[in-house]
């Protein structure tokens, strides 16, 4: 048998549950799940290998019509690659929300590679909302599949995965077979720590603040990390410490643990918080954070 490998992004607006479905098709956590949109701001790679296939999986940051700051700029970019070098392109919506703005239904209709629109939280609905949204994306984009899903259940997810190797090519891999991600450690630490902000802290908190790993020292029993917190504003960084300290440490206990299941060993993690007023719209800040196209 011929091995197959492919790109297969996986596109929507942001709060549709794709980082749930992307962990879904992966069998790893490797994006982050939270009820708030635009959890995810970068392009994570999840890599599926068997002896006769790989699925390089891409999970890109949620389309922003209208950006307000340089950092969704770039976000905006990622998802512009994801739609240039996809062999398929995973489209999710949700069923409780509204369809998308015309122009990213323009951009899949034009799309010169297969486009999956996967009708996801069907648990949600009802059976003629559900009906009716198949037939309104059935009609919008007729070269498209439609897919009515549950990624938080796992709800018709192994037949999308059958689906997604019939439209992978013929290829050699493009990764090690060994390798799950194309990102460092170092990140799915800030990503975890960040996730404890979405989870931690409500109104814009979460949107303002992004976490740099500052050290981290690995032994053979303990890994040391020290990670910085960086806020917009000396209100946001007062809210994030919390009075004596409690709010960070309750944050900086669940990242803790979470890391530690992660890499499978102890961990000692520190916390700071610093002010940059600018930093989504510093290009040197950003590039620190990995905003780079």
């Amino acid at each position: 048998m011929k091995h197959k490998a492919g790109y297969v992004n996986i596109l929507g607006n942001p709060n549709v549950g794709k980082s749930t479905l992307m962990n879904a098709l992966v069998g790893e956590k490797l994006s982050i799940i939270t009820s708030k949109a635009q959890t995810t701001r970068h392009r994570i790679l999840g890599i599926v290998n068997d002896e006769n296939y790989q699925i390089v999986f891409s999970d890109t940051p949620g389309i922003i019509d209208q950006p307000a700051y340089k950092m969704h700029e770039v976000m905006n970019q990622f998802v512009q690659t994801a739609f240039i070098d996809a062999d398929l392109i995973l489209f999710a919506i949700d069923i409780t929300e509204e369809v998308p703005h015309a122009s990213t239904i323009e951009k899949l209709r034009n799309s010169k590679v297969p486009v999956f629109v996967l009708i996801n939280k069907i648990d949600l609905s009802d059976q003629p909302k559900l009906e009716a949204s198949v037939l309104w994306w059935t009609e919008a984009l007729p070269k498209a599949k439609v897919f009515p899903i549950s990624a938080i259940l796992g709800h018709n997810v192994p037949y999308l995965m059958e689906q997604i190797l019939t439209h992978l090519p013929e290829s050699p891999p493009y990764f090690p077979k060994d390798e799950l991600t194309d990102k460092s450690m170092r990140f799915f630490i800030t990503e975890i720590i960040r996730e404890k902000i979405l989870l931690n802290y409500k109104q814009e908190i979460p949107y303002s603040v992004e976490v740099a790993v500052d050290a981290y020292e690995e032994s053979a029993k303990l890994i040391r990390i020290q990670a910085i917190i960086f806020a917009a504003r000396d209100s946001q960084k007062a809210i994030i410490i919390g009075k004596q300290g409690a709010a960070i440490k309750k944050t900086g206990t669940m990242a803790r643990e979470d890391i530690e299941a992660f890499v499978g060993k102890k961990v000692f993690l520190e916390l700071t918080v610093k002010v940059n007023k600018d930093w989504r719209n510093d290009d040197a800040m950003l590039k620190r954070f990995g905003y780079e196209s």
